[in-house]
């Protein structure tokens, strides 16, 4: 029995037994609606959303920090902890004030000098971060709800780069906690956002706990994904971690739990056969998949080498591991960039179609490949990864590399991927992630397109022909020069090989149908759902 058969069995027996009335753990009913039961998309194995990039981190870091901006469902930033700001003339100076009434689940205020820190720590781990650190000649608190921002030269996308959703975003910590460096993670958790971190409850591997924060003051504009008024609805939302999807579907189906992040596609139609069941689409922007390489260390410090496995990997095989057969949710591509939005291009892309495996054994020979272990660190307990990985394992062998095969767990892949260690020495030749739709908009947001050596996203590319661009998208004053930038930035990431997409896909999300105010986007919302 084949892996789709056997997980379809199973989920049919879970569904026959919820038809037949199986009961749920017997809470109160009143505790059951104010319990929100969720399955994340992986273990919370760590939690600081500025030592990693990790989106289950973003995702359970939105509920906890706040930021001073937001994006909303139309990918503008807006003001979120930010009451109001001023620009100076020659727009080389930012100044902000603070909403009045900003504090942390520890009861202190939230001042500008917890402001200052937060940027601080957060600049040299995020792409746009790093762009202002260049620019930086001074941010220092003015008093306890202003704070100033004096640039070299200005910034036109400082909003942008305060309230995107991509990571790490610029959340806002205690000035203690902000005050460790950037690539150490941090030991406690507080934040201001509408839900507290109950770190007591926290069993990693299993079960991570968020209590709402009574003494959160929402905007009064109404809540648009990471803007407007966050009001949560529940007093509690627990995260409860099911890697084997059969486990999952059968404690959706028997009302064990309310909302799973991301059902794989196999499991759709047995869910959408069971009438308390709601599912949809997850986020229309869907995600690129990644099969990101080390460029630091052999083999694939060799372009040629990195062109090899462009050349010979197929989308298509990848793209039906992750979402099987449907066509509609899936595609394949010839550029970096999110496919339907202004600056997605395929200029250059021709290689990344190619799925030519005999050029791509050509090039290997033409790289002087000498057997080198090739270590692949691949997340089992992450779908999208694993069924990744899988392919991935067969590809390279096809292609005559020796495969070192590193099964492991996503916590561990966060961990080990920050690594700048020789892989034989405890560091990695490549893992498999993916990118959010939302993420891969623009360059300056975008951290895996980046070419900037030690600056860049693990695998630390350095590519000039890349970097060259980003100013110059920046500098652009028309779509039609963005565009422009863009194509020669494509062009540039394909000849050398930043990363090599494995396609685009849609994935799903589900949920009981006594749950409402769920929607679309690149993160779970847990603000405006309730339980009935």
């Amino acid at each position: 029995m084949d892996r789709r058969t056997f997980l379809k069995a199973g989920a049919g027996v879970a569904a026959i037994g919820a038809a037949g009335g199986v009961s749920a753990p017997a809470l109160s009913q009143g505790a059951a609606a104010r319990t929100l039961r969720f399955v994340p998309q992986a273990n919370l194995a760590n939690f600081d959303p500025i030592w990693t990039t990790q989106y289950v981190v973003r995702n359970a870091s939105v509920m906890v920090w706040d930021t001073l901006y937001g994006f909303d469902e139309h990918l503008q930033p807006q003001r979120q902890m930010v009451e109001g700001e001023e620009v100076s003339q020659d727009g080389k100076t930012w100044t902000f004030k603070l909403r009045a009434g900003l504090k942390f689940h520890d009861g202190e205020p939230v001042r500008s000098k917890d402001v200052v820190a937060s940027l601080t720590r957060w600049m040299p781990r995020d792409p746009m971060g790093q762009l202002l650190r260049a620019l930086n000649e001074e941010l220092v608190a003015v008093d306890d709800r202003t704070f100033r921002w004096q640039l070299k030269a200005p910034f036109t996308k400082m909003k942008m780069a305060l309230g995107k959703n991509a990571t790490p975003m610029a959340f806002i910590m205690p000035e203690r906690i902000a005050k460790t460096d950037p690539f150490t993670p941090i030991n406690e958790f507080i934040g201001s956002g509408p839900f507290r971190f109950v770190r007591e409850e926290w069993v990693p591997g299993a079960k991570a706990v968020f209590a709402k924060f009574d003494g959160y003051v929402p905007r009064d504009e109404p809540s648009s994904w990471l803007a407007g008024g966050k009001r949560a609805l529940v007093d509690r939302v627990e995260w409860v971690v099911m890697p084997d999807p059969a486990t999952a579907s059968a404690a959706l189906q028997n009302g064990e739990i309310d909302w799973w992040e991301n059902p794989i596609t196999d499991l759709v139609p047995v869910l959408r056969r069971n009438r308390n069941i709601m599912v949809d689409i997850a986020d229309p922007l869907g995600n690129i998949g990644s099969f990101r390489m080390n460029h630091l260390h052999p083999p694939f410090n060799n372009v040629k080498v990195r062109q090899a496995v462009m050349t010979a990997l197929s989308q298509e095989d990848y793209m039906r591991a992750i979402v099987g057969d449907d066509d509609n949710l899936r595609k394949t591509l010839g550029g970096f960039f999110t496919p339907g939005t202004p600056l997605y291009t395929e200029e250059g892309g021709e290689m990344m179609k190619a799925a030519n495996l005999e050029r791509g054994k050509q090039l290997l020979r033409e790289s002087g490949y000498n057997n080198e272990p090739v270590i692949c660190i691949v997340a089992q307990d992450q779908p999208i990864t694993k069924a990744q990985g899988d392919v991935t394992a067969d590809l390279l062998k096809r292609l005559g590399m020796n495969v070192d095969f590193v099964a492991t767990d996503w916590g561990t892949v966060g961990q080990r991927r920050a690594m700048k260690n020789p892989p034989n020495q405890g560091g990695w030749s490549m893992f498999h992630t993916w990118h959010a739709g939302a993420d891969a908009i623009n360059p300056v947001i975008y951290n895996a397109v980046r070419a900037n050596g030690d600056g860049a996203w693990f695998g630390w590319p350095n590519i000039p022909g890349v970097e060259a661009e980003v100013p110059n998208w920046l500098a652009a004053t028309n779509l039609e020069q963005e565009r422009a930038a863009i194509g020669r930035l494509n062009r540039a990431a394909v000849e050398n090989v930043v990363y090599c997409p494995t396609g685009f896909f849609l994935g799903y999300q589900a949920w009981r149908r006594n749950i409402s105010g769920i929607v679309k986007g690149p993160i779970p919302f847990a603000w405006g759902v309730s339980k009935s």
